[in-house]
């Protein structure tokens, strides 16, 4: 009955954010996920009756978003006919780049604030630099799914600091995002945005009109064989299952290999980045056994859509306030840092580095580098809502690239790690490099442009 319950009652609190977003002209201005909303109700309530609910019902509802994120990140490439590696760098490289830097300067900020500042001033790990990247980019999902590595480096603590800047992150993508849409369409940069009191009363409420529903992916197999959604839970089911055939493989192969040593980089590797890797493996399997046709991207987008505001609502709620209001200088110069820096990278870099829809293809990478993938993309349909520039190509062709190492991905995973074996000073190192890496190949992409025009 416990599944039941915490079941339930998350179901009430995010039918209570979309009520809440539905009924409130506030919350439809901020743009805000009903899933966040519903879980800042269940974050109150916990707060002020936390003594009257039972224990395990916290504990399950925390366990939650680790399980989850395994199913966002199987997901991903599932029914997607991947093009060939050529077009996706001619058509996608000064998105790399852009976010690439973003990703890399968050660890260059993060881990040299937290390693020379907040450390000695406020006595918190090191590691806690990694949590700009892991929370702007990762996300909550991504914070769930490496709860066991923190726990597994004695640092339980990073769990609840981690989801608070995940929110912040959230929230910070969206209000600012939406600030910036107005200042570029002030300035004429973008003409695509409809005004929020421009939109239709139901499009502000989050509503699709009877006669404009969109489809929710398309059925791929007869009912009377097996469900279609059934079926594609079962693949997802499926990559979750092979990455974590993976991880156990990565883990015993460690101890034979190396019975010695004296840390285990795999002890305590999350298992989401590997249920991506099973994803791309079925993936190929399928299109190579000639059963594209069974695997609809469209539905693999709803379980994965439906995961999120599942993890996301319950991350938000679980959060203890203790362990932020212990940390909230440390965690305030954190997420100040990471805003600046995207704020900085979008208007002086962007107009540079992007010779067409340069805003348009910016304000999807500040969306992703506060607030995850899904606030990019919110932000990227309110000033493109018709796709009618190559943002949206552009910005979809480099997450292939992009997405398997950083913000949730492998690099994601194992930095956390090599800071607790190596330290925190090879990894700001080798992300310094990076980031002078990246910065050479945009400042090539920007010299290329100015060659092209000037021609």
């Amino acid at each position: 009955m416990l599944a039941v319950t915490v079941f339930a009652v998350l179901s009430a609190l995010l039918v209570c954010g979309k009520l809440l977003r539905l009924y409130v002209p506030f919350l439809q201005r901020l743009y805000l996920p009903s899933s966040v909303i519903g879980g800042f109700v269940g974050l109150a309530l916990l707060s002020c009756f936390r003594e009257h609910v039972p224990a395990e019902w916290i504990a399950c509802a925390q366990k939650m978003p680790g399980f989850l994120i395994n199913v966002i990140f199987a997901t991903l490439f599932l029914g997607v006919e991947t093009p060939r590696l050529g077009k996706i760098v001619r058509v996608a490289f000064p998105q790399l780049c852009f976010g690439q830097l973003l990703a890399w300067g968050q660890y260059v900020l993060g881990l040299g604030l937290a390693g020379f500042v907040l450390a000695p001033l406020f006595g918190v790990p090191p590691a806690f630099g990694n949590l700009l990247e892991i929370g702007f980019q990762g996300g909550h999902g991504t914070v769930g799914g490496m709860a066991e590595s923190f726990r597994s480096f004695g640092w339980e603590a990073g769990i609840d600091l981690g989801l608070t800047v995940a929110t912040a992150g959230m929230i910070v993508g969206v209000v600012l995002g939406m600030a910036l849409v107005n200042w570029a369409h002030r300035r004429g940069y973008v003409r695509e945005v409809r005004a929020f009191e421009e939109r239709p009363a139901h499009e502000r409420r989050g509503i699709h009109l009877p006669d404009a529903r969109p489809a929710a992916g398309r059925q791929t197999v007869f009912s009377d064989s097996i469900d279609s959604l059934a079926w594609h839970v079962a693949i997802v089911g499926l990559a979750v299952g092979l990455g974590h055939l993976i991880l156990l493989g990565l883990q015993h192969a460690e101890v034979a290999l190396f019975p010695d040593a004296a840390t285990r980089l795999f002890k305590g590797f999350p298992l989401f980045p590997l249920c991506m890797i099973g994803g791309v493996l079925l993936q190929l399997a399928v299109r190579r056994c000639g059963g594209s046709l069974l695997v609809d991207h469209g539905q693999m987008q709803r379980i994965s859509g439906a995961a999120l505001d599942f993890l996301v609502l319950s991350a938000v709620a679980t959060i203890k306030i203790a362990v932020v209001a212990a940390n909230w200088m440390p965690l305030l110069a954190i997420v100040l840092a990471g805003t600046l820096l995207s704020l900085a990278l979008v208007v002086f870099l962007a107009p540079r580095l992007f010779r067409e829809a340069w805003f348009e293809r910016a304000i999807a990478e500040f969306g992703q580098s506060t607030g995850v993938t899904a606030t990019g993309l919110l932000l990227l349909r309110t000033v493109d809502p018709e796709n009618k520039t190559v943002a949206a190509a552009s910005f979809g062709y480099k997450q292939l690239l992009h997405e398997p190492f950083m913000g949730g991905g492998l690099w994601t995973a194992f930095a956390l790690t090599l800071v607790y074996t190596l330290g925190w000073r090879p990894v700001w190192i080798l992300s310094v490099a990076m980031t002078v890496l990246w910065s050479a190949a945009a400042f090539a992409v920007i010299r290329r442009g100015r060659k092209t025009a000037n021609h």
